[in-house]
């Protein structure tokens, strides 16, 4: 620790002796390091010749607009392809919004067919269901006639077997065999 100490003393002091103030109390540096008679900035500058002329040995400005342009071709390829992809986007959605309104004048032209088709059945529903009940009613006219003539066809033979059995037992009854000669005698005289 000792030893630590002593050599930051050692660095104040030496930092110290190589600093100066002017009489405006500016401080700066009273010797400023220089190598083979070439003072710091102007190292820095030929360093900077040196490398620049190393760039321009190894090409490297070449190398850079190069590679930038690869970057530009390939940017202006992305765009061209975009510019495409739009176009195509486009399109294709210029052709499905035709295709939507060919569809919407399709429904509304099925919806129409399908109202007038509605309609039709409803008209022939109705003149069936007329003529049904129209044929239902002579149907039913007809089975009462039929049942009406029925009746009376009973009825007349019922009176007519009446009328039989009671001119039996009349003639029976009031005849007897000498009217029944007497009878038979007219009869075969208006032959």
């Amino acid at each position: 620790m000792a030893e630590l100490m002593s050599l930051l003393v050692a660095a104040g002091n030496a930092t110290e002796s190589m600093l100066a103030t002017d009489e405006a109390g500016s401080v700066y540096l009273k010797d400023e390091p220089s190598a083979l008679f070439l003072q710091d900035y102007q190292w820095v500058s030929l360093a900077m010749l040196v490398l620049i002329l190393i760039f321009v040995w190894k090409k490297v400005p070449s190398l850079i607009t190069g590679g930038l342009d690869k970057k530009i071709a390939e940017i202006k390829q992305q765009l061209d392809e975009a510019k495409s992809l739009r176009a195509e986007a486009e399109a294709l959605r210029d052709e499905y919004a035709t295709k939507i309104a060919g569809a919407e004048k399709d429904a509304e032209a099925m919806m129409e067919g399908a109202s007038r088709e509605a309609d039709a059945i409803l008209a022939k529903a109705k003149e069936d269901g007329a003529a049904m009940v129209a044929r239902r009613q002579r149907m039913a006219e007809d089975k009462i006639a039929a049942a009406e003539r029925d009746a009376v066809e009973e009825v007349r033979s019922s009176a007519v077997d009446a009328a039989a059995a009671a001119s039996r037992k009349i003639i029976a009854d009031k005849h007897d065999a000498d009217a029944d000669r007497t009878l038979a005698d007219e009869v075969i005289s208006a032959i």
